[in-house]
Parts: C-alpha cells; structure tokens; sequence
C-alpha cells in the first residue's frame, strides 16, 4: 500500500558544521548553576553519541530503491547526525572534566543498543523513528520557550539550540523512510508495529533517563526522596519538558500521523533571528 509522505516539498535539510567550546571549562552545574537541570542534560547528552550512530544506519538500512527526494533527505540526514555525536562526544567529555563518572550511564545505553543486534532491521528503524519523534518533540519545546536555557553560558546554549534547529529540519526522515520501507504493508500492521515500538521506547526512554539523572545526582550529593521529588517537579511542573511535549506524544498514535502535520519551521527562522551563535553556515 503506497502512502504519500507529507514532509513539505520546499523543505531544505541544510547540515550546519559547527564546533562549540573547544578547549573551554565547563562548570559543574553549567545549567543556570542548577544542579537538576545539568544532570538531566547531561544524562541526555550522554545517549547521543552512539543513539545517532544507530539512527543512522537503522534509516541508511532502507535507502536503497528510495525517491530521490528522500535519498537527498537521507544523505543530509546522516551528515547533520555525525555532527551531532561529534558535537555531544565533545560535550560529554567537559561533563567529565568536570568532575562526573559517566561510565555507568554509558553502559546503559551499550546494553540497550546490544539488544537490537541480530533484530530484524525493520523494528529498528521503528525504534529510531520513535526516538527521532522524542528529539523533535523536546527540540521543539526548547526552541518555543526562549528561558528554557537562562543562565546557560553562551556557547552551550548555542550547542543546544544548533542541535534543536537540526532535530526539527530532518524531524520527518526517519518516518518517511518508514513509509517507504512499510510500502507493502497495511495501515492497520504500520500503525500497530509503530504504536508498540513508542510504548516501549517511551518506557526505556523515562525510566533510563530517570535512572541516569539520579546518579549524576547523587555524584553530587543529592539523593533520596529529595532528589527524586526535585527531578518529578522538574520534568512535570516547571520548566516541564515532560508535561509539554506531552500533546505530541499522543498525536503519534493517531490516525493519519506524519511529523509535518506540525509545521514548526517558523522556530528554525525565530532561533536563526534571536540566536546569533545559531546562525550556522551551510558545510562546503
């Protein structure tokens, strides 16, 4: 069954080469000075590397025999994701300069990825259109409230607002690619093969990024039900990154779901305007 991709036709995937905070000290708590807002980036970030690595070549898995519009989209694709892992391997490694043992939370993410291999690579690509709906929905929610990183030195919010830029442009690669992949399929067995992989990786994702916050935390000395109450308050009252992209999360399920359905390139031009450091040069 043939499914019209709704990702607009005059979209441009443009990777943008830029390096940040090279050779800079970052502080411990870089995030405003609050220790509950770093520690959930920096678990975040920690993912990113090898998660992108395996987007990759989940989407790069389903590339052959597709539009040309879609191959170019692939292609961008995978050149702005490469930049992503090199950008948060840089990143990753300040939070260890500063002082964090981030092997634990690595692991985590080794043996996640460890149990796809040997799986059929098409519930690998649902995993990674799920988790690809997850970077878009939280980049969305950075990019719309512009305090979300007050009090973040300049450079690191430029790194942020780079990435959320990019996650928003190829937001609908993944589900295209999908599409493609699933052609000959049902509506019915795409929406229940999609519908399932989100439920898991929405478990996996909470629970390990939760997980992973409460021991960058206790590194710190905050534990307990302190902790795990001051965390809760952060993801659902304020700023609320949970609670906000909450409504985006449950239009994945239904009926006729495409990313573009929202067209949020209006953010992409507002981040490009009020962020100078996100104004990037198109790579030569």
């Amino acid at each position: 069954m043939h499914v019209a991709a709704k990702t607009p036709a005059d979209l441009t995937i443009t990777p943008r080469d830029r390096r940040f905070g090279r050779g800079a000290r970052q502080a411990r708590w870089w995030h405003g000075g609050d220790p509950i807002a770093t520690a959930w980036h920096n678990a975040l970030s920690i993912t990113f590397p090898r998660g992108e690595a395996f987007f990759i070549e989940s989407v790069k898995a389903f590339r052959d025999g597709a539009p040309p519009k879609l191959e170019a989209e692939i292609k961008a694709f995978t050149m702005q994701e490469v930049m992503h892992s090199r950008e948060h391997v840089a990143f990753n490694k300040r939070v260890t300069d500063a002082g964090y043992d981030v092997a634990g939370l690595e692991k985590a993410v080794t043996d996640s990825l460890e149990l796809t291999k040997g799986r059929p690579q098409i519930l690998n690509l649902a995993v990674t259109m799920a988790l690809e709906h997850y970077t878009a929905m939280l980049a969305q929610m950075m990019l719309s409230h512009p305090r979300y990183f007050a009090g973040v030195e300049a450079e690191t919010k430029a790194m942020w607002q780079w990435h959320a830029i990019e996650e928003i442009e190829h937001k609908g690669v993944a589900y295209d690619t999908w599409l493609h992949a699933t052609r000959e399929w049902t509506r019915w067995k795409r929406w229940k093969v999609k519908s399932i992989m989100m439920l898991l990786v929405t478990w996996r994702f909470w629970t390990k990024r939760w997980q992973g916050t409460l021991e960058l935390l206790a590194q710190d000395g905050i534990g307990g039900l302190g902790a795990r109450a001051r965390l809760f308050w952060y993801l659902i009252g304020a700023p609320g990154p949970a609670r906000h992209i909450f409504p985006a999360w449950v239009a994945y399920f239904l009926p006729g779901f495409h990313p573009w359905n929202y067209d949020d390139r209006a953010l992409i031009q507002r981040a490009d305007s009020a962020y100078a450091d996100a104004q990037i040069p198109a790579a030569a």
